[in-house]
């Protein structure tokens, strides 16, 4: 079995063609290096060398253990610096999953930040509800997950990374959209676009629970599951409705928000991985998610 320490020797000794110059090149004694080279010749049952008193010179065999031992000891290299790079979380493969909303302007940022930091590793992007986040993180689908905070497995670490608080979305035309904050009662006879139970259930029970908390059921005239698509018929006239701050990125035409005078709980963003299996690809991930953060919300 050929060793590393007896290809370094060797491609010392055929590149310099000289044994004094190859031996202080690889820092041992000149008679240890010919007994290197002439063992490694014994290993492989064939001359590498043509040694005369005037001057050493690679015969054909050797020719081609040169070039071959160029190429093993670059991949060597390459894969020593690929695993420290590895470790240190600038190369790999990293699937993350997102959430819709994420799309507004804080995956966009994330996404540019990371591959302008860690180009060397490959990100694949699949966006999934909160709760198919987390059935992907258990079963490995996915490595990290961009989401919102609601119960999940215990299997699961859950790092906040950014609030979201709770605004008011108003027709441009609506009496009070010219207000800076208004209490959620103010609006109560007006009519909802309210986020649907099925597909939207960490919105539904949240800003349900608000209404309820100032005295009245909201009189729901059409439901929707996006934030772009509630959004958007609040502009097109068909009611009022609650909605995370995010919603302000999607920049729509005919909704003012106004901040809500009610003590509201904020919604937060969060990442998620496996409980223990924080990976240095997933710490780079999530160092690059919180310096976009405190960008945006400062």
């Amino acid at each position: 079995m050929l060793e590393i320490r007896q290809l370094r020797y060797f491609q010392a000794v055929a590149e310099e063609l000289h044994f004094g110059r190859a031996a202080a090149r690889v820092a041992i004694a000149q008679p240890a290096l010919s007994r290197q080279i002439q063992q490694l010749e014994e290993e492989l049952g064939t001359p590498l060398l043509r040694r005369t008193q005037r001057k050493v010179e690679l015969l054909p065999a050797g020719a081609l253990l040169l070039e071959r031992t160029r190429m093993i000891l670059h991949e060597l290299e390459r894969a020593a610096a690929d695993t420290r790079r590895t470790g240190a979380g600038e190369l790999g493969r990293l699937t993350v999953g997102f959430i819709h909303s994420s799309t507004y302007g804080l995956l966009p940022s994330i996404v540019g930040r990371f591959r302008e930091l860690y180009p060397r590793i490959e990100l694949e992007l699949q966006e999934l509800p909160i709760t198919g986040q987390h059935a992907a993180l258990l079963r490995g689908s996915i490595d990290v997950g961009l989401l919102r905070v609601q119960s999940a497995p215990a299997e699961l670490e859950i790092l906040p990374v950014m609030e979201d608080p709770l605004l008011l979305a108003l027709p441009t035309l609506h009496p009070l959209a010219g207000r800076q904050k208004l209490r959620l009662k103010s609006v109560a006879g007006d009519p909802f676009v309210m986020f649907g139970k099925g597909d939207s259930a960490l919105f539904h029970g949240r800003i349900l629970a608000l209404c309820q908390r100032a005295g009245f059921e909201p009189q729901v005239a059409q439901y929707a599951t996006q934030i772009h698509t509630v959004v958007g018929l609040v502009g097109a006239g068909l009611g009022v409705a609650v909605v995370p701050a995010t919603a302000r990125n999607l920049r729509p035409e005919n909704v003012r928000f106004v901040r809500l005078a009610d003590e509201a709980e904020p919604l937060h963003v969060a990442l998620a991985w496996r409980r223990g299996q924080e990976t240095p690809a997933i710490r780079s991930f999530r160092r690059v998610t919180e310096q976009v953060v405190a960008a945006l919300t400062r």
